[in-house]
């Protein structure tokens, strides 16, 4: 009896033990140490070293423009940071939100580029336990699209109400965005623009899982353990692929074809479940996040054609 005791508590430590390892894998992204302000962070990975000078070049540019800061208070209490790049006064407002463990400089320099050659301002935001913004919980947009939301009230009461939003992420910030829209929205948000976002958490989680070449089923379980365990949520409470029927603005989605991180299938997967006005653009060999990058011209004539205020 003491021999099975103990084989007991064994097996508990063994599985609360991987779970947490699993936990601080995909979830938790310790505090970052104070940037040297010249430094410029870039997204690491062979299909990205082609670009690194012009995202240099990019977030330079970036930097040199005026700018407002700007915070909010989440529903639990965290204090997220945000910059403001105003166009001109009154144009439509791109409200952006970058991906998994980035930043909004690192993501978003280029989209604020983009923003201002179609005249509009933006708006780009530092997630829930990423760069300036506080915690430690990345959650795969379970809790980061409340906080989308929360900075829709926040752009409405600060920008008055005739101000124009549209909401805009890449990766996970893409997912953000769509699972914020599948709930109720002030009818100034005008639009949604998704690029290269997930189906859902427990997908994209599997997906990697299985690239690590590891069962995916059993390695998901561990990580969903961990999710709820210690990070107090649960990656299956909501998704992209939920919300999208519930979207009432139109939505453009891009993605590339050669996405490894994020495959193409799973924007495919939100555009047939989206039932509002809706166009799928998919970019030949673009890997993750590089449709812009490699199609820029075909890039900017979607957006404006989609979205021509």
């Amino acid at each position: 009896m003491d021999i099975l005791l103990i084989f007991l508590l064994l097996a508990v430590v063994a599985v609360l033990g991987t779970a947490f390892v699993c936990f601080r894998m995909a979830f938790y992204n310790p505090k970052p140490k104070p940037a040297d302000p010249e430094f410029i962070d870039l997204p690491q990975g062979s299909i990205y070293k082609p670009y690194h000078d012009l995202m240099t070049q990019w977030t330079r540019e970036t930097r040199q423009l005026p700018h407002e800061k700007m915070s909010i208070k989440t529903f639990d209490g965290l204090t997220l940071h945000a910059k403001y790049y105003e166009h001109t006064p009154g144009a439509p407002i791109e409200l952006m939100f970058h991906g998994y463990r980035g930043t909004a400089e690192r993501d978003l320099s280029g989209a604020v580029q983009r923003c201002f050659a179609l005249g509009r301002s933006a708006l780009i935001v530092d997630q829930r336990a990423c760069s300036a913004s506080e915690g430690r919980v990345i959650t795969f947009g379970i809790r980061e699209h409340r906080d989308c939301l929360r900075w829709v009230d926040f752009a409405v009461k600060r920008f008055g109400p005739d101000c124009k939003i549209l909401l805009t992420g890449i990766s996970m910030g893409a997912t953000t965005v769509l699972m914020a829209a599948g709930k109720p929205l002030p009818p100034n948000v005008v639009g949604v623009l998704a690029d290269c976002g997930f189906s859902s958490a427990k997908e994209i989680i599997q997906h990697v899982i299985r690239r690590m070449k590891l069962p995916p089923r059993l390695g998901y379980f561990f990580v969903r353990l961990g999710a709820r365990l210690y990070g107090g949520f649960d990656p299956e409470s909501y998704s992209a692929l939920e919300a999208a029927p519930n979207i009432r603005v139109p939505v453009l989605f891009f993605h590339g074809l050669d996405d490894r991180f994020v495959p193409c299938c799973m924007s495919q997967q939100n555009y047939d479940a989206c039932t509002a006005p809706k166009k799928l653009v998919t970019v030949p060999g673009a890997g993750h996040g590089l449709s812009y990058l490699l199609d820029t011209e075909g890039y900017f004539q979607a957006v404006r054609e989609f979205f021509p205020e």
